[in-house]
């Protein structure tokens, strides 16, 4: 369904108001609590003291004044934060109120205006079968306001997902350590997952980074209502499917659970945390556990 500037406009404002409340009263102390201590910077020098590291010594000043003298770090409190969400076609789907695309954006806006809290930078790469479009890190509500429009108002060219590929992107384009959060339904194309393992091992030895599914009940269970018209939102193929049949039913089910394992797996092997959040659940239970586990 398109959407019109007055929709995208109302729509924006509405998620402005929920997500930044969340943020305020929920997530900025645990965003922080989570995140911080990413990097050290340099703050000064001064005179050796016993227990000092002899690693920190700055020979330079040392050999000047004829005294012992360190070099002082601080942690560094600004942060980046990179958005990596999936605008592929299936995140159009949803049984309940809300689609999966409704819910990534929601989680995109709240983790965003808590970054804008903290005076961090938050930037975003949005990806189908490629990269559809990226959004250079600042700070500011108003950025971040530009980030939420295009969550909700941007139509990809892609009609497929992969990963990978979003992965790869931002290995090359952000130098400097971020916190990312990858946000997907990970439906991913079949012949991505091995393209995914390597991405993924590059990524996290550079970044941070936590995955966020988002799915919808009926991507795991098939109700029992007859026989239906089934479609491929990311490849277009139609079937016919009896959903009063155990079997199809659970072979539906299976085949979900063998591709949630799988990413899972991978996830794991990786060092990514993950979040599990389903549409029409209250996603910030999620969050917060995974924050709490950092």
């Amino acid at each position: 369904m398109h959407l019109t500037e007055q929709d995208i406009l109302k729509r924006v404002r509405q998620i402005e108001i929920k997500t930044r409340g969340l943020s305020d009263a929920i997530f900025a102390g645990k965003y922080h609590s989570a995140f911080r201590g990413r990097g050290m910077s340099f703050a000064e020098v001064r005179e050796y003291r016993m227990g000092d590291d002899v690693r920190d010594i700055d020979w330079n000043v040392t050999a000047r004044s004829e005294r012992t003298h360190v070099k002082v770090f601080e942690e560094e409190r600004e942060l980046t934060m990179m958005l990596i969400v999936d605008v592929s076609p299936s995140r159009m789907f949803g049984s309940k109120e809300f689609t999966k695309k409704n819910v990534i954006t929601e989680v995109a806006a709240t983790l965003a205006f808590s970054a804008v809290k903290n005076n961090d930078k938050v930037g975003c790469i949005l990806f189908s079968d490629r990269v559809e479009k990226f959004i250079p890190p600042k700070k500011g509500r108003a950025h971040v306001m530009m980030i939420i429009r295009e969550l909700v108002g941007f139509e990809p060219q892609g009609t497929s997902t992969n990963i990978s590929e979003a992965l790869r992107y931002l290995v090359g384009v952000n130098k400097k350590r971020a916190t990312c959060f990858l946000l997907s339904d990970f439906i991913n194309s079949e012949g991505d997952m091995e393209r995914l393992d390597d991405a993924l091992k590059i990524a996290s030895s550079k970044h941070d980074i936590m995955a966020i599914k988002v799915y919808d009940q009926r991507d795991r269970e098939l109700p029992n209502v007859g026989i239906v018209e089934v479609q491929d939102a990311e490849t277009g193929r139609r079937e016919w499917l009896d959903t009063s049949s155990r079997a199809v039913r659970r072979y539906w089910s299976e085949a979900f659970d063998k591709r949630d394992t799988a990413m899972h797996l991978l996830m794991q092997q990786n060092r990514v945390d993950e979040a599990v959040v389903a549409t029409g659940e209250d996603y910030v239970v999620e969050l917060i556990k995974m924050f709490k586990q950092r």
